[in-house]
């Protein structure tokens, strides 16, 4: 069975990209990471596409007169690699309606909080802030709208006394590297469908025990 063609879009240091590359390498694996795009030169995370022997594309958004002819040029070089699914892991720009619903359904994005909580930026320091005593992150199909859209994965991770942004993102940056695999895998397997709007996974096995912080 011919594997998932995947492109992942990145800004950054690439460590949820290294995740995806890491468990596309398994033999079993669904699908494939064919191609890393970045909007920003030598951004380190190309590095590590080429060291795992991926073709990497760099189109810097400076280059062009605005957000849709820079959209429209991604769009026209996914294509032409015969990209089927994208992949968003830290790509530092907001998509516009043009290059959303383009690839609606088969654009996916990983946020570093429970979504529809903590939307946007800072989510770390917003979480201790407002005290809260569980966060995490979300997989997401995504919509025009920021850090919107259905929901594939989530993973809960608790905020512990005497937490620092540093101390929280870390653990949280843990549980991203294992929720964006295996959405990629459940989208590949087939096992992903969309109704009314909510993500259905077909033999989806959830958690047991509730979750409670503090436990004393």
């Amino acid at each position: 069975m011919p594997r998932l063609k995947t492109a992942v879009m990145m800004s950054g240091r690439g460590t949820n990209m290294q995740a995806l590359i890491d468990s596309c390498a398994a033999a079993d694996a669904p699908a494939e990471i064919a191609l890393v795009v970045s909007n920003v030169p030598n951004a380190p995370g190309l590095e590590r596409a080429i060291a795992a022997d991926i073709p990497t594309l760099t189109i810097d958004h400076r280059n062009f007169p605005d957000r849709e002819s820079f959209e429209r040029r991604l769009i026209e070089d996914l294509t032409t690699e015969g990209i089927e699914l994208v992949c968003l892991a830290g790509f530092m720009r907001l998509l516009t309606e043009v290059f959303v619903e383009h690839w609606r359904d088969r654009l996916i994005n990983i946020h570093p909080s429970l979504l529809p909580a903590y939307k946007g930026l800072d989510t770390h320091a917003r979480v201790l802030a407002d005290g809260v005593r569980f966060t995490g992150c979300t997989v997401h199909y995504v919509r025009p709208a920021m850090d919107d859209g259905p929901i594939i994965v989530q993973a809960a991770v608790p905020v512990h006394a005497g937490d620092d942004v540093d101390r929280l993102a870390e653990r949280v940056l843990a549980a991203e590297h294992r929720c964006y695999p295996l959405a990629l895998r459940l989208i590949a397997e087939g096992r992903v469908s969309l109704v009314e709007g909510c993500v259905v996974i077909e033999g989806a096995v959830s958690p047991v025990d509730m979750l409670v912080n503090p436990i004393k």
